[in-house]
């Protein structure tokens, strides 16, 4: 009887036993594929067009500490070839709406994590939402977007230096040689002109220095009489504007219509007279008022010679 006993107890602690190494064995599986069935896990979803080597129980970051991991990883339904990634967090971090799962590079040798980068929204993700996604370019793509532009630079420095040596073999040909040579040859007769020049200037100078001077004291000397006659010179600018005012201000036209008239009637009165109009005109074309005028005058003047040398026919005295 106590052996049946003992052997019952052995029956049960072999179950008890199996039962225990059965958790541990799927806990353990559970946890070497990167889940954990004991903890609370909260999941959350993001689309991708590509995810760059990610694979399931990938980290996932916040800041650089490992929060969660990558939980599955699977085409979306809808057969457009986008990706979607679910991944797990281990805490209750609160995770803003506006947040980003990035995907980049977490070691040297090209390991995937995703790091969740927060955003500043007060509104939080509840379990089973997505999230906003993004890549970060791999290495060759930052390597090409850095050589681009040099090598930019390259093709169009190799381009400029092919001009620049069909330039040159189209410059120094025969013929380009002879104009070249030719032009410097005129480039030396022009500075050698210009050294005569220059000699010639200078002995000019040195021959007409005493008339040089002469000249530079009368520009000084004349210079100092326009300095002290500025107060007069002022005097007669100002009458100059008192003279333009004054003729600014004055009836031009009105005088010039005044002196007009004047000459219209002038003319008339000349016209007047060269037809004979008038006691002038008369006299002007008229002979024989002349002729009586004349004569008039040799009777007056004969009567005063008369009269001077016979007063007495002219004359009478009485004496009482």
């Amino acid at each position: 009887m106590a052996e049946k006993k003992v052997n019952r107890y052995k029956a049960y602690g072999i179950g008890l036993s199996f039962i225990v190494a059965l958790v541990l064995f799927i806990w353990g599986f559970n946890f070497l594929k990167g889940n954990d069935i004991l903890g609370k896990e909260t999941v959350y979803f993001s689309e991708y067009y590509q995810v760059n080597g990610l694979v399931k129980a990938n980290p996932v970051m916040i800041n650089g500490l490992r929060v969660g991991k990558v939980k599955d990883i699977y085409f979306n339904p809808d057969m457009s070839g986008r990706i979607i990634v679910s991944f797990t967090l281990s805490n209750d971090f609160p995770v803003p709406v506006n947040s980003v799962a990035r995907i980049f590079s977490s070691d040297l040798m090209g390991s995937k994590a995703i790091d969740l980068v927060l955003g500043d929204s007060k509104q939080f993700a509840h379990d089973g939402d997505t999230v906003k996604s993004q890549v970060e370019a791999g290495l060759m793509a930052e390597v090409n977007a850095q050589v681009q532009p040099i090598k930019k630079k390259a093709e169009d420095l190799l381009a400029s230096m092919d001009t620049l040596v069909v330039a040159f073999q189209s410059i120094f040909n025969e013929s380009a040689r002879d104009n070249l040579k030719e032009s410097f040859n005129n480039i030396r007769m022009t500075f050698e002109n210009l050294e005569n020049a220059t000699g010639n200037i200078d002995n000019l100078v040195v021959t007409e220095s005493g008339r040089i001077s002469s000249i530079l004291i009368r520009l000084d000397s004349l210079a100092l009489i326009l300095s002290q006659n500025k107060q007069n010179f002022n005097q007669i600018i100002s009458n100059f504007k008192l003279i333009s005012d004054s003729l600014a201000q004055s009836d031009i036209p009105a005088t010039f219509s005044n002196i007009n008239t004047t000459v219209a009637e002038m003319q008339k009165l000349l016209s007047s007279i060269e037809q004979g109009k008038g006691t002038l005109g008369q006299l002007m074309v008229n002979d024989s008022l002349y002729n009586q005028l004349n004569n008039s005058a040799a009777s007056l003047d004969s009567l005063l010679r008369d009269v001077r040398e016979n007063p007495k026919r002219y004359v009478k005295f009485s004496v009482f």
